[in-house]
């Protein structure tokens, strides 16, 4: 039904210096469910993102939040249901984490009211969503990686958004810091109710997470589709040039593979 649809990607291409980087792709992601979007290097995951998320405009297409166009709608009205967390992020490392979270609010303040307890209420809460109780007053250049980037989830979830998009959020983290982020994004769409998309390396993470994964290869979307539909296909082979042996996950029933070789061609 349209009315579950809460983002649109339609016919959507993007092209750097008459470079084509995606083409023609279309993308509907569903309210209250969990998307990875997986592919090689230099497929356009990262691109795809960002024109999902209003900071890229496309060549051709367009990108509909709730039936309107994300283009046409003015920034802060965006950013009361899409927060983004992009790959790199190094700005306002010398901030306390309450002060990074504090700017998660912007977009719900008007300049002539300022901050509101509700503000405050909402910060507070997403400092102990995230794990970060007692973190308030540490600067977020003191912190480990995964510290760090739950104080970044921190501020995008101070939005009260109804879409988060995460742009490799494990790149850098050891694998105990990338299961906690991962478990987090989990939480926030099962307890909390927000749409989460997420561009993701690990194939694994992908399929053990999301509800649907999408598949970008040669600028176009090459599968969309449950974990298990989309990794008994070719795709290990046909995108990823690896032969793989995939196995059913007893714990959680979802596909786990490990990758035997890769294939030349």
């Amino acid at each position: 039904m349209m009315g579950d649809i809460l983002l649109q990607v339609k016919n959507v291409s993007v092209s750097y210096r008459n470079n084509k980087v995606i083409e023609d792709i279309s993308l509907n992601i569903e309210r209250g469910k969990i998307y990875s979007i997986i592919g090689p290097n230099g497929c356009g995951k990262t691109t795809l993102m960002r024109a999902m998320s209003r900071n890229l405009k496309p060549d051709a297409g367009t990108v509909l939040l709730e039936g309107k166009s994300i283009f046409k709608t003015n920034s802060k009205a965006v950013a009361r249901s899409v927060a983004v967390l992009s790959q790199i992020h190094n700005t306002m490392s010398d901030v306390s984490v309450k002060t990074l979270v504090q700017f998660g609010r912007y977009a719900h303040q008007e300049w002539w009211r300022g901050k509101s307890s509700g503000d405050e209420e909402i910060v507070d809460w997403a400092i102990g969503r995230t794990g970060l109780r007692g973190f308030e007053n540490r600067k977020i250049n003191t912190m480990s990686g995964g510290e760090r980037q739950r104080a970044w989830i921190a501020m995008s979830i101070a939005q009260k958004p109804k879409l988060l998009l995460l742009d490799e959020p494990t790149t850098y983290l050891d694998i105990s810091h990338q299961l906690e982020i991962m478990e987090l994004a989990a939480s926030l769409n099962r307890e909390d109710g927000i749409t989460v998309v997420m561009v993701l390396h690990d194939i694994n993470h992908a399929a053990r997470f999301a509800d649907r994964m999408v598949v970008i290869h040669s600028r176009k979307v090459y599968m969309e589709g449950q974990p298990w539909d989309v990794l008994s296909g070719n795709v290990l082979e046909d995108v990823f040039r690896v032969d793989a042996e995939i196995t059913n996950d007893t714990e959680t029933g979802r596909p786990i593979f490990y990758a035997k070789k890769v294939i030349r061609r």
